[in-house]
């Protein structure tokens, strides 16, 4: 017959055979998921429900559910967990002034948010705390597994198992090859498909997917990859952001930066020598359909210098394409407008002459501001002061409305200035800091107008507001434009790159690679024809292991066909099929297949 599914356990059995049942025995109770009677304790906590672990039991079972593996999938899903309010909650780390707007406006919350460290995510001591047990568990489990796959490598396929027919795949079939012949045949085909191969007494053992436990060490080490991608990015990184007018430039210093924030191991002094120049910021929007307004070219047209005497160079910096200095990278991150506006005392003379950047707050760059004369101007009566004027912007004014002047188009088509005027000390000689884009109005006074209301104009370009009394001037002369940029060093980011596609191609192993296991075993039978049977095991389960099979067992029968039929060959009809035909594993299936 071309595969059996019984075992003979009877009288008729021999003592090797009954010996061998009960190993089978044996085993299939070590493999069995039902409940076993437990012995009873001894011992001083006997009768407690408790084991006597004792210190370094206790210490062993915890390493083991840290190394588990559902204990890294656990503590991998905090993880992810924990970058959530990272990423909806503003940070400390990335804006300042966006984490105390929150406060200002979130009063009961941002109590809570503090206690729970909620600001300060990504250094936290709980996200700190799941982020090195994750460290721990993913080395933890590597190790061993490493050492385990490094002996697979170093081992044979094992031998063939006694019985082929309890295997999930196998066929059969006589030849009347000799079974040396069979074996050396058996050798060369699984050869061609990649097996590993050697000869067993009587039986070829071959093996093959161990890719597939490569793959998935590949994995979990490109985990840790990025891990420590992810800590030298913390720890060795600085990001600064500078905003910068057309004509004006920027040096990669400390001090030429609007903010500055560094990793906790990161010297200031390695900052990469360079500068640049912004010449131009092109920006053009979509003017009509549903869609105006929508920004279609975003560009900062700009000449940098790589290091302190180097040439002088041309480059373009947009949106999510930085200009790249010696391992810095500069990005392009917001946009506005800066009024040129001119300041004047009372006797005509120039007092100040500059560009004023004003922050957008709203898309159509709808922006506001201060301007600031700190020195240089007197009054009529020629007593040093300071003033201070509200700047509201618009690049296209809508008209005048019931409520707040706003734009309508982010494009500058019809510029308007709108300005208030005061006079007095300005706060800034305290030694506090302040926000230049704020006027502190509580030790100014206004200039009032003719009604006795506060003294405000919107100016067009080229317009000016006269200060009662002689006090002098400002005129609104032009427009300039601005970028911010943000200069920052990421030195983990090439690393967690490579992480990310080895943890990818890792996990495609390990998902499609199967590891399987096939023995060829030929011997002679008592009529003098070789006896052919071939088995194949998986490690995983697949459904292409029996279809495999068949392929090999194709491939062998050219060289040991399957042998005719004879005369006076009992009237069996098993033993004729298995003797005409070799059995495809789909037509023999193992036993306990079926469950």
């Amino acid at each position: 017959m071309g595969k059996t599914n019984t075992t003979d356990t009877g009288a008729g059995a021999t003592a090797a055979e009954r010996e061998q049942e009960r190993v089978d025995s044996a085993a299939g109770e070590r493999l069995s998921t039902a409940p076993r009677e437990e012995r009873p304790e001894t011992g001083p906590q006997a009768g407690t429900g408790v084991p006597a672990m004792g210190v370094v039991g206790w210490i062993r079972w915890f390493w083991r559910q840290l190394t588990s593996m559902r204990v890294a999938l656990i503590l991998l899903f905090l993880l992810s967990l924990g970058a959530i309010p990272g990423s909806l909650i503003p940070q400390t780390s990335v804006d300042d002034l966006k984490v105390q707007n929150f406060k200002d406006q979130h009063t009961t919350l941002s109590p809570i948010y503090e206690k729970f460290q909620l600001f300060d995510v990504y250094s936290s001591v709980w996200f700190s705390a799941i982020y090195i047990l994750l460290f721990v568990s993913l080395i933890g489990c590597i190790v061993p597994r490493t050492g385990q796959f490094v002996g697979q490598l170093r081992s044979r396929p094992p031998g063939a198992p006694k019985r082929l027919t309890r295997l999930p795949a196998y066929t059969t079939w006589r030849t009347e090859a000799g079974p040396e012949e069979v074996r050396e045949a058996a050798l060369g085909v699984l050869g061609k498909r990649r097996f590993r191969t050697h000869t067993v007494g009587d039986a070829v053992a071959a093996e093959k997917g161990y890719l597939r436990e490569a793959g998935n060490l590949v994995f979990h080490v490109a985990l840790i990859v990025m891990l420590v991608a992810f800590a030298a990015g913390q720890l060795f990184k600085s990001e600064g952001g500078k905003l910068v007018v057309e004509g004006d430039g920027f040096a990669n210093t400390l001090t030429q930066y609007d903010d500055f924030k560094s990793g906790s191991l990161y010297d200031t002094d390695s900052l990469a020598p360079f500068s640049f120049v912004l010449d131009d910021f092109v920006g053009t929007y979509e003017e009509s359909g549903p869609q105006r307004g929508t920004p279609r070219t975003f560009e900062a047209r700009v000449k940098y210098t790589e290091g302190v005497e180097g040439p002088e160079r041309k480059g373009v910096i947009r949106v999510n394409e930085p200009l790249v200095v010696d391992g810095t990278k500069v990005y392009l991150i917001a946009h506005g407008y800066a009024p040129v506006v001119t300041v004047r005392d009372g006797k005509g003379k120039v007092v100040s002459r500059n560009s004023v950047p004003l922050l957008p707050i709203d898309n159509n760059i709808t922006s506001t501001g201060a301007i600031k004369v700190m020195d240089g101007y007197r009054d009529k009566n020629g007593v040093k002061t300071q003033l201070g004027f509200k700047a509201f912007f618009v690049p296209t004014f809508a008209g005048h409305g019931k409520g707040q002047m706003f734009s309508q188009f982010p494009g500058a088509e019809f510029p308007v200035l709108a300005l208030s005027a005061y006079s007095g000390s300005l706060g800034v000689d305290s030694g506090l800091p302040q926000n230049v884009y704020q006027l502190d109005t509580s030790k100014m006074t206004e200039f009032k107008n003719e009604d006795d209301e506060l003294l405000k104009k919107m100016l067009r370009p080229g317009e000016k507001l006269d200060l009662p009394d002689g006090g002098g001037s400002i005129t609104f002369d032009g427009i300039e434009e601005w970028a911010s940029f943000q200069i920052s060093q990421q030195p983990g980011n090439g690393l967690a790159l490579g992480g990310a596609v080895a943890a990818i191609a890792g996990l495609a192993a390990s998902l499609f690679i199967q590891r399987r296991r096939v023995w060829v075993r030929a011997v002679r039978g008592a009529d003098g024809v070789t006896v052919v049977e071939m088995a194949g095991l998986g490690r995983s389960e697949s459904a292409k292991l029996p279809e495999e099979l068949g392929d090999l067992a194709a491939a062998l029968i050219t060289t040991a066909p399957v042998a005719p039929e004879k005369p006076d060959a009992p009237e069996n009809p098993d033993a004729n099929e298995a003797g005409s035909r070799p059995v495809h594993p789909a037509e023999a299936p193992a036993e306990g297949a079926e469950k």
